[in-house]
């Protein structure tokens, strides 16, 4: 690897989405993330792009996405699977999902 992707691979994007979902709906939502999920794996610039669920409150599931860089997250955002599954994610969620956006700094 060259000092140069070494830098890229520093600078990368993080992206943390919160989803508090309804308790009976835990399950469909957990599926219809999976498609999701297994569609973004094969985008060029997606490092890493899991569903997490917290410990403490099975209702809160959270994507925790890491991209090489914005424009990278920007394909994502256009790409058909993301825009074809975000949007049914209303019908399951109790309140709007909380996104955070973050730049890596420091290792």
């Amino acid at each position: 690897m060259s000092s140069i992707e070494k830098l890229v691979i520093l600078l990368t994007i993080r992206v943390v989405a919160q989803n508090n979902v309804k308790p009976d709906k835990i399950q469909e939502f957990i599926g219809l993330c999976k498609k999701l999920v297994e569609e973004t794996v094969k985008e060029k610039g997606c490092i890493e792009y899991g569903l997490y669920q917290e410990l403490n409150n099975p209702g809160i599931l959270t994507m925790l996405e890491e991209w090489r860089d914005e424009s990278s997250v920007n394909e994502h955002l256009n790409s058909n699977h993301f825009r074809e599954l975000v949007p049914l994610f209303s019908e399951y969620l109790e309140k709007e999902t909380e996104i955070r956006i973050y730049k890596k700094k420091l290792l």
